[in-house]
């Protein structure tokens, strides 16, 4: 049986929500002015815990620079929902193979995090899953520069996660950050990264 992180219970087949209410979040959490674009668009991101000797990390990508939307960025695999697709989960283990052909066989799903809202007008599902560390990563070059891995112990660690703010077209604008070594985590991911670590950080305080 594998390991799973603390206070993440082992999920059933097909999307379940981890332990909080069913929420939505989103870029509008810090800013309540700043409306998506409509009507939002169904995504899905894969939340990789790889499942390493030294600890659980987080596996994430770098956009590259040419993209139309979030070029450049530190995101999670992940893509918008496709009419074959059947759930949120298949999506995301679809874009995951798809962008750094990270084989499904690898990923054993165990939840979901809060729903967020993109500002661009993505309605994105988080699915967490655990990874085994056996993979080799093969890098969609028209999508992703780089990929790394963020070690879960760090995201706990509330001093890591920071809120900050820049002023954009005249507009004070707050955001979450998570600085880590060369890389700078921001907007929705790091969003998302917060609510893991909401998640996972009482409980890993308490066991």
């Amino acid at each position: 049986m594998t390991a799973k992180p603390p206070g993440v219970r082992r999920a059933p087949r097909g999307p379940v929500a981890l332990e909080l209410p069913d929420e939505t979040r989103g870029d509008h959490d810090l800013n309540p002015d700043m409306m998506p674009k409509l009507p939002l668009t169904a995504a899905a991101v894969l939340v990789p815990l790889v499942l390493r000797m030294e600890g659980l990390t987080i596996l994430l990508t770098q956009r590259t620079e040419h993209l139309a939307e979030h070029a450049g960025q530190v995101a999670f695999p992940g893509g918008r929902v496709d009419p074959e697709d059947a759930d949120a989960i298949a999506a995301a283990l679809r874009e995951a193979e798809e962008e750094i052909g990270l084989a499904r066989r690898l990923v054993e799903p165990i939840g979901q995090l809060d729903t967020y809202v993109t500002r661009t007008g993505y309605e994105v599902t988080p699915v967490v899953g655990l990874v085994q560390p056996r993979f080799d990563l093969v890098l969609n070059p028209l999508e992703v520069a780089d990929a790394f891995e963020l070690p879960l112990a760090y995201l706990l660690d509330a001093a890591n996660r920071r809120m900050e703010s820049r002023v954009y077209n005249g507009v004070e604008r707050h955001f979450w950050t998570v600085p880590w070594q060369n890389r700078f985590i921001w907007g929705a991911t790091a969003g998302m990264l917060v609510n893991l670590a909401e998640i996972l950080a009482p409980r890993a305080g308490a066991s």
